[in-house]
C-alpha cells in the first residue's frame, strides 16, 4: 500500500499543480523508486489511495505493468455540486474504505508513504515482522537527539515492543531517539480496528489504539537510507545528496561526457566556451550560451536555456527554463514560473521586487 492521497502543503509551490509523490528526483517520480524497490522485493501488487491531483499520478502509473507488478488506484472524494472534490480519509481510514469495498488486505501488508526515498531491505523487514508474531510493526530509524523534535519518536521495551509515542518532543524530553519512519506491516485483523467510513490516521489514532489494547506491535530499527521530502527544503537537499552520488541506488540519467557532467540528447553546448563543474546533469534538447557557467551539484532539466553570461549553482531547473542573460542563480530550485531559494521562500515571474530574470524557455 501507497499513501498518496496527501495534499503536500508543506513543500509548495512544488506541489501547486503536482501531488507530492510526483515531484521528480533525477527526472523520476520519487514514488517510482518506492515502486522499483517493492518489485525488487517480490512484490507485486500495490494499492495506491489518491484525491489531489489524482490523475498526475494515474496516468503516470497506469496499470504498474512497465514495473513489472499490478497497481491498483482508491480515490478518496466527493461529488458535490457538479464538483468532484478530494475528500482524503486518513492514512488508516483510506485502506479502511479499500477494505469495506473488497477485502484486498487478506496477507501481510508493508505500507509506505509515497514521499519518501528508501533503500529498505523489505525482505529482511517482513521477516523480522512474521518472527515476532507482530500485528503491526512500525519501521524506525535512530536520530541524533538533536533532531528528535522533527519526527514522531517511537518508545519500546527491551524486546522492541512499542510501549508509547512522543510527537516531535524536545530534545531534553525525549524518552528514545527511534523516529517513526512512515513505513509500517500489518497483518489484516488490524484494518478491523479501523472504523468505516471516517477520517482515521496510523500515528495518531491507530498505533495509540494498539498500545492501550496491548497488542503485539514491534519496531523495528535497521540501517537504510530514509529520506524524507517533508518541506521544500528537505528537496533541495536530498537532490543535493543524490546528486553528488551519496545514495547508492540512484544513478545519473544521460551519458557522462566528461568526469561528472552527464547530458541527455540533443544538447547545444560548446563546452570550450561554457564553464561546466561536475557533478551536473544537463537534460535533452538544452542550450547553454557561451560564457554561462554551471556548478554542481546541478541538474538542467530538459528544454532548458541558459543565456550568456548567466551562472547556475548548486541549483535545480526544472524542464523548460529559461535563465535570463547574466543572472546569478544560487542553492535554488526553478521553474518556468517559480523559483525557490533553498530555505523554502518562493518568489513568482513578474514579481518587480525580484531582480533574478527567468521564464519559459518554450516562449
Amino acid at each position: 500500500m501507497i499513501l498518496a492521497a496527501g495534499q503536500g502543503t508543506r513543500v509548495r509551490p512544488l506541489t501547486k499543480d503536482l501531488p507530492k509523490p510526483m515531484v521528480p528526483i533525477l527526472g523520476k517520480p520519487v514514488m517510482e523508486y518506492l515502486i522499483e524497490r517493492l518489485a525488487a522485493h517480490g512484490v507485486r501488487q500495490i494499492m495506491v489511495n489518491v484525491a489531489y491531483n489524482h490523475r498526475r499520478i494515474e496516468e503516470y502509473f497506469r496499470d504498474g505493468q512497465r514495473w513489472g507488478v499490478e497497481i491498483g488506484y482508491s480515490y478518496e472524494g466527493v461529488y458535490e455540486h457538479g464538483d468532484i472534490l478530494p475528500r482524503p480519509l486518513g492514512s488508516a481510514g483510506g485502506m479502511k474504505h479499500i477494505q469495506d469495498f473488497s477485502g484486498f488486505f487478506d496477507q501481510t501488508t508493508i505500507v509506505l508513504c509515497g514521499d519518501a526515498l528508501v533503500d529498505l531491505d523489505i525482505t529482511a523487514a517482513l521477516a523480522e515482522h512474521r518472527a515476532k508474531g507482530a500485528l503491526a510493526t512500525v519501521v524506525t530509524l535512530d536520530v541524533p537527539r538533536e533532531q528528535v523534535a522533527s519526527y514522531g519518536i517511537v518508545v519500546t521495551d527491551d524486546d522492541g515492543r512499542v510501549r508509547s509515542f512522543q510527537e516531535k518532543p524536545r530534545p531534553e524530553e525525549a524518552r528514545s531517539t527511534l523516529a517513526s519512519t512512515g513505513i509500517y506491516i500489518f497483518e489484516p485483523a488490524v484494518l478491523d480496528l479501523v472504523p468505516s467510513g471516517q477520517v482515521f490516521d496510523i500515528g495518531s489514532q491507530l498505533f495509540p489504539m494498539l498500545v492501550e489494547r496491548g497488542l503485539p506491535f514491534y519496531a523495528q530499527s535497521r540501517p537504510f537510507h530514509w529520506i524524507d521530502i517533508g518541506r521544500v527544503s528537505d528537496y533541495w537537499s536530498v537532490l543535493q545528496r543524490v546528486l553528488r552520488g551519496e545514495i547508492d541506488h540512484m544513478r545519473m540519467p544521460g551519458t557522462e561526457i566528461r568526469p561528472g557532467v552527464w547530458v541527455g540528447l540533443n544538447t547545444r553546448v560548446d563546452f570550450d566556451r561554457v564553464q561546466v563543474t561536475g557533478p551536473v546533469y544537463i537534460g535533452s534538447s538544452t542550450r547553454l550560451d557561451p560564457g554561462c557557467s554551471v556548478v554542481g551539484p546541478a541538474w538542467i532539466g530538459h528544454g532548458c536555456h541558459l543565456s550568456a553570461g548567466c551562472r547556475v549553482e548548486r541549483s535545480v531547473l526544472f524542464e523548460y527554463t529559461r535563465i535570463g542573460a547574466g543572472m546569478l542563480f544560487q542553492d535554488m530550485i526553478v521553474s518556468p514560473s517559480y523559483c525557490v531559494d533553498r530555505h523554502g521562500r518562493a518568489t513568482y515571474v513578474g514579481d518587480d521586487r525580484c531582480p533574478l530574470r527567468w521564464g519559459d524557455a518554450r516562449g
